[in-house]
This record gives C-alpha cells, structure tokens and sequence, in this order.
C-alpha cells in the first residue's frame, strides 16, 4: 500500500514537473513551485530523485525507457541490422517506423512535446535513444549509406519528422483538419505517407 501511494506521488512529481518544465524552462522553475502544483511535501523531489537537475533528467530517462521497451516488443534494436538478409532489414524498417507511429500517439503528450522543445535549446542536451540510434543504422544497411554521413542523419530525421511534425504543430494539423485531436484515420494516413516515402529510398537505392 505505501509502495503504490509513493509511486503515485512520484509520478505526480514527473508529469507536473513536465508540464511546467515545458512552459516554463528548466531555470524558470523551481523546486517549491513544482510541489506546491503536484500537491506533494517539497522534501519529495530531494527523497525520489535528489534534486531538480536529476528530476528533468529522469523525465528524459523515464521516456528514452518508454520509448525502448515499446520497440523492444517487436525489434531487437540492440541487435546488428547489417547481419540481417535484405528482406528482413526491409520487414524490420516497416515494423519500427510503424511502432514509433504507436508510441508516439500513444504517450507522447502535448507537454512532453514543450518539454522535448525547451530541453533542445540547452546547451547540455545530447539526448538519444537506442531505438533512434537503431533506425539510423538499419537505413545505412538498406540504403548502402555511410553510417556517419549527413546524406543518412537527414534521411533518418525526415522519417522522424512523417510521424511526429503534424503533432508537434498541432495547432496548424487540427485547424487544417477541423477537428479537435488526431483521429485513427489520421494515424493511417500518416502510415500510408511514410510507408511511400520508404519505398521511394528503397527503390532508389536498388537502382543506384
């Protein structure tokens, strides 16, 4: 019972320091002002995680954690994609960008979204994950590219941006769309959109 109410105080703690992170900087919060909002004793951040710098670092750990355990159920991202066949590196893309699709729907909130915004304007940021890291090299070995080259960081950002670019400019995509949030059949079409775009690089680097 009291390891389920901490738990809960702690995930109050991340998802108010979260919101307010985003809205406001990391400089432009403070330690009080998060636990006056989440409603816990201002010793909790101190008890949980040690101080503010290591609560926005668990925000980030906390999602990169997220985010590899939903790749992990389908893909073994910690696994060498240049030892795979052709055909299985293929099935493989389909099946990553398609679940980064899920959990970027799925978990990825408006705050975090500020969040991930304001963190990237710090000089420290150096954020990525596993699963990222993954998909840059899985395209190296479908599109015969360097691994390091900008040719491929720019391919791999561009699939990035067909999933998460109408959420993080949602105000434009719902006014566009004339509704209030994406709906499945949006979702599909954003499949739809990036499984054509893998098809042209594929295809284009059959032909080179």
């Amino acid at each position: 019972m009291e390891k389920d109410k901490n738990e809960i105080s702690k995930q109050k703690i991340l998802k108010t320091a979260t919101r307010l992170f985003g809205q406001k900087s990391f400089d432009g919060v403070s330690v009080r002002e998060i636990c006056k909002e989440a409603n816990v004793n201002v010793s909790m951040i101190s008890y949980y995680f040690g101080g503010k710098q290591e609560l926005y670092n668990a925000i980030l750990t906390n999602l990169v954690e997220k985010q590899t355990e939903f790749a992990l159920s389908i893909v073994d991202i910690y696994g060498d994609p240049f030892k795979l066949s052709r055909e299985v590196q293929i099935e493989v893309l389909h099946k990553l960008v398609n679940r980064f699709i899920d959990f970027f729907y799925s978990n990825v909130t408006g705050d975090i979204i500020l969040f991930l915004v304001k963190a990237q304007q710090r000089p420290d940021f150096k954020m990525t994950t596993p699963a990222f890291e993954f998909l840059k090299k899985l395209l190296a070995a479908i599109l015969h590219l360097e691994e390091n080259s900008k040719e491929l960081v720019f391919k791999t950002l561009t699939i990035i941006s067909f999933i998460n670019s109408p959420k993080i400019m949602q105000g434009l995509s719902l006014r566009q769309l004339r509704q209030e949030d994406f709906t499945e059949e949006d979702i599909k079409i954003i499949r739809n959109n990036l499984k054509n775009y893998l098809k042209m690089l594929i295809e284009e680097s059959d032909n080179d």
